[in-house]
C-alpha cells in the first residue's frame, strides 16, 4: 500500500487535450443527467456515524451500490444507448464484460427498446450471468478470459452491433459524471471525495463535474494494489499495460487506463491511493456491519483507503466515499467476511489434542465456555494417521471478541494441558 503519485493542481481547469481528440465537458455531463432523470436513481448519500467517529471528521457514503443493475455502470449505459436510439444509429448493441457493465448495458437495452448481445467469459459468475439475461440480453459465453470476450463482442461488432466500450467512450462517461452531480448538489459543502479507478470513466466524469462545479473539492482516486495501471500511466506520462492479478476488486481489474479517460484523470485527480487485498476485504466487512451496507470489493476500495492509507490525512470536515457498486457474489461474500473477522480477531481457528477418555471434549466445552468463546463449528477426528491411538483431535472454530480475547483463549487451553495448534 503506498501513494502513488502526489497531488495535481486542478487550477485553471482548462479544457485537456486528450490524445482521442474527444472532448468532454461540464455541459455534456449536465446534458447527461437530463436524460437519466426519472430513468437511473439519484442514489442517496448517507452519514456513516462509524467510519465519521473512526475518522474524526463528518463522512457521508455515495450508495450507488443501490442503483437498479447494483453499479454504476448503469449511468453510462443508459446514457450512451439513449443517445444511440435517439440518433438511429442502430437497433443491436454488443458489450463486453464479466459482470457490472454488461448488466449495465442489458438494463437500457430493454429501456430503450434495443436489442443487447452481452459477451462474458466462460467462467463469469453464474450470478452475473442470470442478471443479464433476466434484464433481456442474450447471452453469449467466448473464451476464458474478458480479452478474448472482448474479441467475441468485436466480430459482432463487424456484423452490424453497435460496440459499447465500457469507460472509453465520451458518451459513456458523461453517464458516470452524473454521480459526480448528485454529490455537489447535495452535500455543496464536501471538501473531499473518495472513490475507485479502474479503467476511469467513472472517475474521469466524477471528478470533471465536482471540479469545475467546485474546485476546491480535493479528489483521491482509490486502485487495487494488484493492478495498478493508473499509477503506472501517472508514472510514464500515458496508459502503460500492467499484469492483471487476483484481487476481491474485479470491478476494477483493468490492465491498461482508458486513452479517452487519462487526460481527465492526470488533470483532475489530486492523487491516487493503492490498497491490498486485506484492506479491501476489512473495508466490506466495516460497510456491512456498521451500516449495512452491501459492497463488492470494487465498491469498497474507497472506505479501505479511508480506513488505512488515508487514516490520520487531513481530507477537510466533510468526505464522500463513493460506493460503485455491491454485485458480490454470496459465496465470495461469506469468504471474505470470514477472512476478514479472523483478521481481527473476532474469529478464532484451531486444533487441540485430547485424550480420548469419556468427558474429555466436555471439559474443552467448558473451558471455552469459561472463556466466554462461542463454539460456531466444531469436528471431532479419532482417525487421524499422525496421532496416538488414545489420543483424538478437535478442530474448532470460534467466536472471539478481538486480538487480546482471541490470546486469552489460547493461554487458557494451554495453561491447562491442552495442545494448541494452527493458530492464524
Amino acid at each position: 500500500m503506498s501513494n502513488a503519485s502526489r497531488p495535481r493542481a486542478g487550477a485553471g481547469l482548462s479544457r485537456p487535450e486528450d490524445r482521442t481528440g474527444v472532448h468532454l465537458t461540464l455541459p455534456d455531463i449536465e446534458a447527461a443527467k437530463e436524460r437519466l432523470q426519472g430513468v437511473i436513481l439519484h442514489t442517496p448519500l448517507v452519514y456513516s456515524q462509524t467510519l465519521s467517529r473512526r475518522g474524526g471528521r463528518e463522512v457521508f457514503l455515495k450508495l450507488d451500490n443501490l442503483q437498479t443493475t447494483g453499479s454504476f455502470k448503469l449511468r453510462g449505459a443508459v446514457n450512451r444507448l439513449t443517445l444511440i436510439k435517439a440518433r438511429g444509429e442502430g437497433d443491436r448493441v454488443v458489450a463486453a464484460s464479466a459482470g457490472n457493465h454488461g448488466q449495465g448495458v442489458a438494463w437500457a437495452a430493454t429501456h430503450t427498446g434495443l436489442k443487447a448481445a452481452i459477451v462474458m467469459p466462460r467462467g463469469a459468475s453464474i450470478t452475473k450471468q442470470l442478471a443479464c439475461r433476466g434484464y433481456g440480453a442474450d447471452l453469449v459465453l467466448s473464451g476464458q478470459d474478458l480479452t478474448h470476450a472482448l474479441e467475441k463482442a468485436q466480430e459482432l461488432a463487424a456484423q452490424g452491433y453497435v460496440f459499447i466500450h465500457p469507460f472509453d467512450d465520451p458518451e459513456v462517461v458523461a453517464g458516470q459524471g452524473t454521480l459526480g452531480l448528485e454529490i455537489i448538489e447535495d452535500l455543496p459543502e464536501v471538501d473531499t471525495v473518495i472513490l475507485p479507478v479502474g479503467g476511469g470513466g467513472l472517475a474521469a466524469g466524477t471528478a470533471l463535474a465536482l471540479k469545475e462545479r467546485s474546485p476546491r473539492v480535493r479528489i483521491i482516486g482509490v486502485q487495487t494494489a494488484q493492478v495498478p495501471s493508473l499509477a503506472a500511466a501517472r508514472e510514464r506520462g500515458e496508459p502503460v499495460p500492467v499484469p492483471i492479478r487476483p484481487t476481491l476488486g474485479d470491478g476494477i481489474q483493468v490492465a491498461l487506463t482508458g486513452r479517452l479517460t487519462f487526460p481527465y484523470l492526470q488533470k483532475y485527480l489530486d492523487d491516487l491511493i493503492l490498497v491490498g487485498e486485506t484492506d479491501i476485504a476489512q473495508a466490506i466487512l466495516v460497510l456491512l456491519e456498521s451500516k449495512k451496507v452491501l459492497a463488492e470489493g470494487a465498491g469498497a476500495v474507497s472506505a479501505a483507503a479511508f480506513l488505512t492509507p488515508l487514516a490520520g490525512v487531513d481530507l477537510g470536515r466533510r468526505v464522500v466515499l463513493v460506493v460503485s457498486g455491491g454485485n458480490i457474489d454470496i459465496p465470495l461474500l461469506e469468504r471474505v467476511l470470514v477472512r476478514a473477522l479472523l483478521e481481527r480477531g473476532r474469529v478464532l481457528n484451531l486444533r487441540v489434542e485430547l485424550s480420548d477418555r469419556p468427558g474429555s471434549l466436555g471439559k474443552l466445552a467448558l473451558l471455552l465456555g469459561e472463556q466466554e468463546a462461542n463454539i460456531l463449528h466444531l469436528f471431532h477426528d479419532r482417525l487421524a494417521r499422525d496421532l496416538p491411538l488414545d489420543f483424538t483431535r478437535v478442530e474448532v472454530i470460534l467466536e472471539t471478541r478481538n486480538q487480546e480475547h482471541r490470546d486469552q483463549v489460547i493461554r487458557a487451553l494451554e495453561a491447562a494441558g491442552y495442545r494448541v495448534g494452527n493458530k492464524p
